[in-house]
């Protein structure tokens, strides 16, 4: 007898003790009348079994630390930031020169807005680098920096 598509659905959540009261009693009802579903459900259950037994091999902490002391790994993860920051920042700066460019060498653009337009620009490069001077006054104080994780 083939198995109804929706007893299949609810197969997973018996197995993992997931269904209501009512669909508990409903898949057990089923199961009861089709042999193919609880052939189906015994090989899940199998599989099941052998899934709840595998387990993750704990990398050993001296492995891990000569990853993160290696210079491979730091030359790495320097060269890409630097790569990625010198993109966006050549990108950046073109995308706001040719912004700036034409809005104020414009005339057709009203002072007031080539006013907030400079004020907004000036103020998040203010709030930038206020940020980056913090970060780095946090960065060099902070106890903590040379302990291994």
């Amino acid at each position: 007898m083939p198995i109804d598509e929706r007893y299949r659905e609810l197969l997973a959540g018996y197995v993992d003790d997931e269904l209501t009261p009512d669909q508990r009693e409903e898949f057990e009802r089923e199961l009861q009348r089709n042999p193919e579903l609880q052939s189906e459900l015994d090989e899940f259950s199998k599989l099941r079994e052998v899934t709840d037994q595998v387990t993750y091999a704990d990398i050993p902490d001296h492995v891990w630390a000569g990853y993160w002391s290696s210079i491979y790994r730091r030359l790495e993860r320097s060269s890409g930031w630097l790569l990625l920051s010198a993109g966006l920042i050549i990108l950046l700066g073109f995308g706001l020169y040719t912004i700036f460019s034409e809005l104020f060498t414009d005339p057709t653009v009203p002072v007031w807005l080539k006013i907030g337009v400079g004020a907004v620009f000036l103020g998040s490069v203010i709030l930038l680098v206020s940020y980056a001077r913090e970060r780095l006054f946090a960065w060099r104080r902070d106890r903590y920096r040379e302990v291994i994780r």
